[in-house]
């Protein structure tokens, strides 16, 4: 009982932080470009729009960095035998990430916040850049622990621990070099999104229409760009999956069997018990076609791989929940999928007399700011319950990380206090994203300093 009300935790909390961090990387950015053209054309009404959306920035922001606090713990309450045997691997990169990337992300935004009419305009304005670099180097280095996790390399077991024998060969697996763009990217379309939803909102009230016209182009660029760039790498990434993680690949395709070709499976009825599909909707040779451009070579099945790993790693059973994995993967790509289509009608219509008179877009994009959320989040767990049971692949199962003397009225007790403080900072954030998303840039003051300020934040 323990072990599942730690998972549920983590779970919990890990779900909780992420809903922040890809509109961290999309809104830096976005913000830097806006600064940028307002240094070079001198236009007030960029500025303007750095101030409203590096309002937003800044809640969402502050909300990540206190969401993320809670996870450090969390391995060393509820994962001690996890932390204890990959520590001197897994701590290497976490703390590039706390002490470097954070660091510099947290300082050169003070700069940013503080500077305004104390810096030059060009100073200013690289603050924010730097700021949007230092985003990205923390998902770099949180990636590349992950990818340990995923893919175990650079380390030697010694004396029941893991060992790191290579910092190099940590930060050149080929797993973070997948990893890193496709998160990245999905950051970049999550913020593209977010901008293009709430500038829908006002120009549906017809408030503000160059303001949130000319943030909507702006975000529509990168929400097209992005977005195909994700795909693109999304596809990349889950060919080498079926290298490296074959029975998570197998899984988010729900082949029991091994098959040559193999199908792609649209819907399907999973029954784990029997290890089958009670029905299944397939496109022949899809899967193949998809993977190698053939129809000749064949994929690897559920059951040989489980055999595979049995005689490899001794008896257990290393199926995940497949239907979790199945599904999640086909929630991630239709929601993908949608946000491909919203926004090639916006750039469509956009090029045909713009979206003033088409107050149905306009309110079918408010609602696609959803999209990227759930596609990020189903996208994380189809990436963390595939490679169940294991917590490092092929290394240590979720079982024998868990804390061995920690209690499950212990974990209850942290479960529902978490909950309850992260319903509380979630009631926050949307009060405070959704004020100020509706005041528009009429609630930006003249000069941008006092808008940082104190306590003007969040009043």
């Amino acid at each position: 009982m323990a072990l599942l009300l730690a998972r549920v935790q983590f779970a919990t909390t890990s779900i909780y932080h992420f809903l922040f961090v890809p509109l961290t990387l999309g809104l830096s950015l976005l913000v830097a470009v806006m600064e940028t053209m307002y240094v070079r054309t001198g236009n007030e009404t960029y500025k303007k729009m750095t101030l409203f959306w590096g309002r937003l920035f800044l809640i969402n922001f502050i909300m990540g960095v206190v969401t993320g606090i809670v996870q450090e713990f969390e391995f060393g309450m509820n994962w001690a035998g996890y932390a204890r045997f990959v520590g001197n691997v897994f701590g290497a990169p976490l703390a590039v990430e706390a002490l470097v990337a954070f660091f510099l992300e947290s300082t050169f935004l003070g700069l940013w916040i503080f500077g305004w009419d104390k810096l030059s305009k060009k100073a200013h304005a690289a603050t924010i850049w730097l700021v949007a670099v230092a985003s990205s180097l923390s998902a770099f280095w949180i990636l590349v622990a992950n990818s340990f996790m995923q893919n175990p390399v650079g380390y030697a077991i010694q004396n029941g621990h893991a060992v790191m024998t290579s910092f190099g060969a940590l930060i050149t697996n080929p797993g973070v070099w997948y990893q890193f763009p496709h998160t990245v990217l999905a950051g970049f379309t999550t913020g593209a999104f977010f901008v293009m939803g709430i500038s829908a909102y006002h120009l549906l009230r017809k408030r503000d229409a160059d303001f949130f016209r000319r943030s909507f182009n702006l975000a529509l660029v990168l929400g097209i760009t992005a977005l195909v760039l994700t795909m693109f790498m999304g596809d990349q990434q889950m060919r080498y999956v079926f290298r490296a993680q074959p029975m998570k690949a197998a899984a988010a395709e729900a082949v029991w069997n091994n098959a040559a070709p193999a199908p792609f499976t649209l819907v399907a009825g999973i029954d784990q018990a029997n290890q089958t599909n009670s029905f299944a909707l397939q496109i022949p040779a899809g899967l193949s076609l998809l993977l190698y451009g053939n129809t000749e070579n064949g994929v690897t099945g559920i059951k040989t791989i489980q055999a595979q790993e049995a005689a490899r790693y001794g008896p257990g059973n290393y199926i995940p929940p497949v239907a979790a994995v199945f599904w999640s993967f086909r929630i991630m790509v239709g929601a993908g999928s949608l946000m491909l289509l919203a926004v090639l009608l916006a750039w469509y219509f956009q090029r045909k007399g713009g979206l003033a008179d088409r107050p149905w877009l306009l309110k079918a994009l408010l609602w696609a700011v959803a999209l990227p959320y759930i596609a990020n989040i189903a996208g994380w767990v189809m990436t963390e319950v595939g490679r169940q049971p294991w917590i490092v692949y092929g290394l240590q199962t979720v079982q024998q990380a868990v804390s061995p003397n920690v209690s499950a009225g212990a974990v209850t007790v942290s479960l529902v206090g978490f909950t309850l403080l992260y319903g509380l900072l979630a009631v926050a954030d949307i009060y405070l994203l959704s004020r100020t998303a509706r005041e528009g840039p009429e609630g930006v003051a003249p000069k941008p300093a006092p808008v940082f300020e104190g306590v003007s934040l969040w009043n």
